[in-house]
């Protein structure tokens, strides 16, 4: 969708463009209710800085949408489809898919929550290495690293949704 015709779109309508790129209300809620953007470098910016201080509550409810490292989503939505094509640079050796997949159910077990890191532009061995490292994190730790991977993830796909 252009920027003119996000900054003119009933709320309603913006809300469900933004929801594939961040599914967290009050982040969507603060954007809508900022328009109109004079450049999408404006609203990029906006959307960087909105809803500062995500809960727990919100982080795991965005979180619910994004599939593990490693498993391709299914699906025919949006968000399916851009998880698909953040993750096409995972095709690294089966021992690293197997490692990923270990990682991935340490994670979950440690945090009790889905392992989120941007993979758009990186490969398997890279988010290998973010996945061990984050591993030793402390949950109070990992909380501010979880939001800022939502963030990253966002802004690329509002990048791709928006266009001037």
């Amino acid at each position: 969708m252009r920027l003119a015709d996000f900054n003119a779109a009933p709320a309603t309508d913006a809300a469900k463009l933004l929801r594939p790129c961040l599914d967290i209300p009050r982040w969507i809620d603060e954007i809508v209710r900022a328009r109109p953007f004079g450049s999408l470098s404006a609203l990029t910016s906006f959307a960087a800085a909105a809803a500062p201080d995500l809960s727990v509550d919100e982080l795991d409810g965005a979180l619910a949408h994004h599939p593990r490292i490693g498993e391709r989503a299914a699906g025919a939505s949006t968000e399916a489809g851009l998880s698909r094509q953040e993750q096409s640079g995972l095709d690294g050796s089966e021992d690293t898919a197997e490692q990923i997949a270990a990682g991935n159910r340490a994670y979950e077990e440690k945090f009790g929550r889905v392992f989120l890191v941007r993979a758009a532009g990186r490969s398997a061995e890279d988010i290998l290495a973010s996945l061990q490292e984050r591993l030793g994190h402390t949950s109070e730790e990992e909380l501010p690293v979880i939001a800022g991977q939502l963030r990253e993830i966002a802004l690329l796909r509002l990048d791709g949704t928006v266009t001037p």
